[in-house]
Formats: C-alpha cells, sequence, structure tokens
C-alpha cells in the first residue's frame, strides 16, 4: 500500500530510498466500513489522510440537520480537517466513508518530524495546500457566480472517475441544490451528451 502513496509524492518531489523508508516507517493503516468517520466534527484531526480504497466526502452539518458536501475524495487523493489539523482546534467537518474503504495515515506528530528530516517535505505539503486552496476559491467563485449547471458541468470536469460512485444527493448537496433540480440537469445534461 505505501507505493500507492510515495508515486503520488514522487509526482512532486525526490527523495532518496533513506528518506522513503523513514517516510514509511511513520505510516498507519486504517480500514473502514461504509458510513464509518474517519474524522468527526468536535474532535481534533491529528492525521493527514491518503485514500488507497473507496470514496469519502467530508461534510458539514448546520443548525437545521442538513449536511453540506464540500469535497470528496477517492484513491490517490488527500484528505483532512485541514483547520482542526493545522490549529489542534476541535474539527468543523465530518469525513464518511461513502463505500469500505482504507487509509495510510500520518500523524501531525511524525509529519512534523519528516519535515525537519526531510526539506523536501516542506515543498510536497506547500503544494498539497496550494493545490487545496486554489480549488476552494475555484469553488467558492463558481458558487456565486454560475448557473446550477455550470456548477454541474464543473463537478463532472472535477470528479468524472467518481460521480457514479456517489449517491446523487451528495452530488446535489454538493452542488447547493435540491435532487428534484439535479435530477432535471443530469437529464439535460445527458440529452445534450448523447
Amino acid at each position: 500500500m505505501s507505493d500507492l502513496i510515495l508515486k503520488n509524492i514522487r509526482r512532486h518531489i525526490s527523495m532518496t530510498s533513506t528518506e522513503e523508508d523513514l517516510f514509511k516507517s511513520l505510516l498507519k493503516h486504517r480500514v473502514l466500513r461504509k458510513r464509518y468517520f474517519l474524522v468527526q466534527a468536535g474532535d481534533i484531526c491529528r492525521s493527514e489522510h491518503f485514500v488507497t480504497k473507496g470514496c469519502f466526502r467530508a461534510f458539514a452539518t448546520d443548525k437545521e440537520g442538513n449536511d453540506h458536501n464540500l469535497m470528496f475524495a477517492v484513491e490517490d487523493w488527500w484528505i483532512s480537517d485541514m483547520q482542526s489539523y493545522l490549529t489542534g482546534m476541535p474539527a468543523t467537518l465530518n469525513i464518511e466513508a461513502l463505500e469500505d474503504s482504507e487509509v495510510i495515515y500520518i500523524e501531525k506528530k511524525d509529519l512534523d518530524r519528516i519535515f525537519d528530516e526531510i526539506p523536501s517535505f516542506n515543498k510536497f505539503f506547500r503544494l498539497l495546500l496550494q493545490n487545496a486552496f486554489i480549488s476552494q476559491q475555484q469553488r467558492i467563485l463558481s458558487t456565486i457566480s454560475n448557473t446550477a449547471e455550470e456548477r454541474y458541468a464543473m463537478f463532472i470536469k472535477k470528479y468524472a472517475i467518481i460521480e457514479q460512485r456517489i449517491p446523487q444527493h451528495h452530488v446535489a448537496s454538493y452542488l447547493g441544490v435540491s435532487p428534484e433540480t439535479l435530477s432535471r440537469i443530469r437529464r439535460q445534461w445527458q440529452e445534450k451528451t448523447s
């Protein structure tokens, strides 16, 4: 399993075999059944997670009990409650397995050690954070300036490999529309593309 995470990292930085061995020695593995939580709101998120199998959603729940999906992650993607992870404050997000899933994770104290002992890891996680920031900014701009149809087109482009793996009510929540509106948009989309 560590081969997949190393392949992900090698796309951005190079490490010596000694550095790779150190990194691998600090990794842990976790298996989650469908509907189990990787992180729950209110808990402290103490690790970064790399998906090796399955599919996750990160969401917040409002005062009325409605879920609002913020992101999805599948194999070869990273997921965490970054605010909680970086600040040590309680998580505001829930991260739930949408399928039977597995992650490799590294605890913050061990990642801090990696930053000290393998300086190139600073670059790797800076790139991850930059990409996450860009993605969030694009999502906010899309939400305030695009139609639901345009947001769906962007969703299909970004999440094409997982759209069929995610229940449609979760897609609707991510897009900020009702499931009925999403059904209409999907019908129109299929008519245009067929």
